[in-house]
């Protein structure tokens, strides 16, 4: 779930609207994919998020292609990863129902996100990702938009699958596909692995606890370096700069080597003036 950043495309939905069992209660969020609204299930009685990819994105191959990956997505049943509650042509538009979340880690990062609660998000992306790599799925476009927050600092991955479908619409350096300012260089070129994964959840993470996002061409110091040594050990800091090394082939092999790596050094993660001082949640 997003906050409104644009305003209405002229295809949006209005409030009311009836999409067979769901009511449109309001526009929560659009990207250049998609649509996303809150609604109300009126058959089970509860809230769900809908993603509807706008008219001119469903274009038979694209839609032969969000059925293969609705497919593939519907597999992976993780409690961190945003499960699919169904996917189906309603009234001329395709619309993925999804659990709605209270906001994403995107709206979360507009205010300082407390230490322990990084290291609680990170251990559970970490799951949630090494399970998908478990799976052979690869996620490729890991970003705080697509994290999902839920009471009691419960988070989840969305957009497995589906990710690539919408990433057909951007353009970046290069031919291949990715947000800017998360993308591995070498998904840059078209040559997306789970090493790309890990290079792109290691920036999100860095971002949680260092309050900025690093730039290209990722040289040590990083912005946010400073408080990153205030807050974390030197062992955690070694993880991150493994994991969003350059190199593909001197990052962790995957999510699984990845959060393997993260058990060794999360009990220590915190430096002890923060694990003994209050922060904000």
């Amino acid at each position: 779930m997003q906050r409104p950043r644009s305003s209405p495309p002229n295809h949006a939905l209005k409030n009311r609207r009836r999409l067979g069992k769901y009511r449109i209660r309001r526009r929560v969020g659009a990207g250049a994919f998609a649509t996303v609204y809150e609604a109300y299930d009126t058959i089970e009685g509860i809230s769900v998020a809908l993603k509807i990819p706008h008219p001119d994105q469903v274009e038979k191959e694209s839609l032969n292609l969000i059925h293969k990956e609705v497919r593939l997505t519907a597999r992976l049943d993780h409690d961190n990863i945003l499960a699919l509650r169904s996917a189906m042509m309603i009234d001329g538009h395709f619309v993925i129902a999804t659990p709605l979340g209270e906001q994403t880690l995107t709206d979360r990062l507009h205010y300082r996100l407390g230490p322990k609660t990084a290291l609680s998000y990170t251990e559970q992306l970490l799951d949630a990702l090494a399970y998908a790599h478990e799976q052979r799925v690869i996620h490729c476009d890991i970003k705080p938009d697509n994290v999902i927050l839920f009471p009691e600092n419960h988070v989840r991955l969305a957009d497995f699958g589906i990710a690539k479908v919408s990433l057909r619409t951007r353009t970046i350096v290069g031919s291949g596909q990715g947000t800017v300012g998360y993308i591995a260089p070498e998904q840059a070129m078209g040559k997306p692995s789970f090493r790309s994964d890990v290079f792109s959840m290691g920036l999100l993470i860095y971002r949680m606890f260092a309050g900025v996002l690093p730039e290209w061409p990722f040289d040590w110091p990083l912005p946010g370096a400073e408080r990153l040594r205030r807050t974390v050990s030197q062992d955690f800091i070694a993880f991150l700069r493994r994991s969003i090394e350059v190199r593909e082939r001197k990052r962790f092999r995957d999510g699984v080597q990845m959060q393997r790596a993260f058990e060794k050094v999360a009990p220590r993660a915190l430096r002890s003036t923060t694990r003994g001082r209050r922060t904000s949640p």
